[in-house]
């Protein structure tokens, strides 16, 4: 029974949540829009201007799309952030411990919410896609891998958020982390090789986890070999999980 309650009190805040980003505009132009003008930009603005070994321009959309994938929900883990210091500055969060209802429901909401939002993002951003020329020979099975991909990275960047709303003093503060985020996504190989880099900062984009997540998503939509890409991807969102969640609840208890 005390499960059941628990995932009637989750499923309920998270509603609550969604209910308030579809209302919000700013919300659907930043975290939509935004990922959407960026496709679009880079295919067909920079697209004819970069030139990647094997790739041709026609091609460049299904080379960029993984990592426009991943910056979809690196924007949208930034308004979860600033949804959860809301909550918390405007004394939600209080309310709620006073209320008859499970305390990791709180919390528990706000991560459904952000991945069910995050989910409808990417889907936009795929249709778009394929409209503007994108083409996969991934098969049923390959397909279902990045699914579970993006859904485990849409988690993980998910809890990221959690320590960093409730932690900042401001909004602004909130949601400052998406940057590093964002700089990660540029210095990988979301938008060009990383052996054009220069030596330093091509080991560092080798080395951090964008870009294994990335070269999986990638090579998974080509219907491409994946090698040791896929474990590291998931290591690499398994500990981002765990530690952001041991600090998330270390922080929250002390709201």
């Amino acid at each position: 029974m005390n499960v059941l309650q628990n995932l009637s009190d989750t499923l309920t805040l998270a509603n609550r949540i969604i209910k308030h980003n579809i209302r919000s505009i700013d919300t659907l132009i930043t975290v939509v829009a935004m990922p959407v003008m960026m496709l679009l930009g880079m295919v067909f603005i920079f697209g004819g201007a970069i030139q990647i070994p094997g790739v041709t321009e026609e091609e460049y959309i299904n080379y960029i799309l993984p990592g426009i994938l991943l910056m979809t929900i690196a924007t949208g883990s930034a308004y979860t952030s600033l949804r959860i210091n809301l909550d918390k500055t405007s004394g939600m969060f209080n309310r709620f411990k006073s209320m008859p209802i499970a305390k990791s429901s709180v919390l528990g909401g706000q991560v459904v919410a952000s991945v069910i939002f995050m989910l409808v993002s990417i889907l936009v951003v795929l249709i778009v896609g394929f409209i503007a020329g994108f083409r996969s020979d991934a098969t049923f099975l390959e397909w279902l891998l990045v699914a579970l991909l993006i859904l485990l990275f849409s988690l993980a960047l998910t809890w990221i958020s959690v320590p960093f709303g409730l932690a900042a003093g401001s909004i602004e503060g909130a949601s400052s982390f998406s940057y590093i985020l964002l700089m990660l996504l540029f210095v990988s190989s979301a938008f060009v090789p990383v052996e054009g880099m220069p030596k330093v900062v091509r080991i560092f984009a080798e080395n951090q986890p964008m870009t294994p997540i990335i070269q999986t998503i990638r090579n998974l939509l080509d219907s491409q070999a994946i090698g040791n890409d896929l474990w590291l991807s998931i290591g690499w969102m398994v500990l981002i999980i765990l530690i952001s969640y041991i600090f998330g609840l270390k922080v929250y208890r002390r709201v």
